[in-house]
């Protein structure tokens, strides 16, 4: 009896992320929704300028390759020039909540019908470990060697509830994948941000709480203690927008 196979949708290459990070376990889980929702022959992936720039080798699903930050507005472009499609995004902390931060709140603002999938891993990856629009306060990094300064550099920008006061979005979830229990949770709220879409009802947003053990500079059963100990008492877990369900965080 198989008790658990690679999903359709994934292709066999092997993933080019560091080990401990989990890209891969949050990729796997957007595959598994994309098979159970039987929507691979529609669906459009956008990947974007970071660790996931070559997301496209991972997905059987059509993929397009965004300019840094500008993920939201590739995929409203294909979304309203393909209405029949599915169109998602998968995006960093540095790409969507710093120089993508227009194109993420003005999607939000005009309830775009797409799905987004934005990793949170409070540290800039591909480049080298440099402070994050969502990296905590005293947090250490290539360029805060002394930890995050909120007096000079500001407090970090959380990013469910800073949509949540606009009146557009449908759906807004904060989630982790650091257990087995959060991985599940995950996974639900990744397959309603989708379904959502499928079903009209417009712009859905999955914020993924993840590790990043090489920049963070801790081994991956530390990164992910420390995932419970300090990324999610200031990132709280929870639905922070769900308009069909009259929720909020």
């Amino acid at each position: 009896m198989t008790v658990f196979d690679k999903p359709k949708c994934f292709t066999d290459g092997p993933l080019h992320y560091c080990p401990g990070c989990t890209h891969g376990i949050i990729h796997r889980l957007v595959a598994e929704v994309i098979d159970e929702l039987g929507i691979e022959g529609t669906t459009i992936g956008v990947a974007p300028v970071g660790c996931a720039v070559m997301a496209y080798n991972y997905f059987l699903c059509d993929m397009v390759e965004a300019a840094h930050g500008r993920a939201p507005a590739v995929a409203t472009g294909l979304k309203r020039s393909n209405p029949e499609n599915i169109v998602f995004t998968y995006q960093g902390d540095g790409d969507l909540a710093s120089i993508g931060m227009a194109e993420t709140v003005h999607a939000a603002a005009r309830n775009e019908n797409i799905t987004i999938i934005f990793v949170n891993n409070a540290i800039y990856g591909m480049t080298g470990g440099q402070m994050a629009p969502t990296s905590l306060p005293g947090q250490v990094t290539q360029t805060s060697p002394y930890g995050r300064d909120v007096a000079t550099v500001g407090y970090p920008v959380k990013v469910c509830e800073m949509l949540s006061e606009l009146e557009g979005p449908e759906y807004l979830e904060r989630v982790a994948v650091n257990s087995v229990k959060n991985i599940k949770n995950a996974k639900k709220a990744i397959k309603k941000a989708f379904e959502n879409q499928v079903n009209g009802r417009g712009f859905s947003l999955v914020e993924v709480i993840s590790t990043c053990p090489t920049n963070w500079g801790m081994t991956p059963e530390k990164a992910l203690a420390w995932v419970d100990e300090r990324m999610i008492p200031y990132y709280p877990l929870g639905v922070y927008k769900d308009r069909s369900a009259g929720e909020a965080k």
